[in-house]
């Protein structure tokens, strides 16, 4: 086998790492895309209604519309530059607010707005280059996230883990 790294060049390493995070992007384009099929299946049997001390289907899916939004604009504005700053504690507790604000609406409504909020980080996903999404914002405590960290955890796995709860809790 031949060797290559002797001859790596810093440009080289930043290729290279463009290539990890062009996979990454799109795969968690697809991740995104398969969440979203699951929600449509899915959502058609959420009955509106609220929960006693566990969210009801209703309420879940009213925050899976909160984080679809608040994650998805993460990933826009951080990928652009438009936010080098995040406290994402602050906004984090802003949330039961606005998931007390979507579970006022209609299931139908819900998905409607999820699907066109998953449509908007799709297009973020798919056509930034990876210099965008390697761009971070420094949060509260001093460390970064980078705008595709954003998309992987606090949106997509988390999406993920709640449509995995919505499945259980429909049956």
């Amino acid at each position: 086998m031949k060797l290559e790294s002797p001859s790596f060049t810093q440009s080289d390493v930043q290729v290279f790492l463009d290539e990890l995070i062009d996979h990454d992007r799109n795969s968690l384009a697809d991740r995104l895309e398969a969440a979203g099929a699951r929600l449509e299946a899915l959502g058609p049997r959420v009955t509106a209604g609220r929960g006693g001390i566990n969210w009801s289907a209703h309420e879940v899916l009213a925050h899976i519309a909160v984080l679809s939004k608040f994650y998805g604009v993460l990933v826009h504005k951080i990928s652009t530059g438009r936010m080098p700053e995040l406290n994402l504690l602050q906004n984090v507790n802003l949330r039961d607010v606005a998931g007390e604000q979507m579970a006022q609406l209609e299931p139908s409504e819900l998905l409607h707005m999820i699907k066109a909020d998953h449509e908007r980080t799709l297009k973020t996903l798919r056509g930034s280059d990876p210099s965008a999404l390697r761009r971070a914002a420094r949060l509260e405590d001093g460390t970064t996230l980078t705008a595709i960290d954003v998309a992987r955890l606090p949106l997509i796995n988390h999406l993920e883990m709640h449509i995995a709860q919505l499945g259980e809790s429909l049956g």
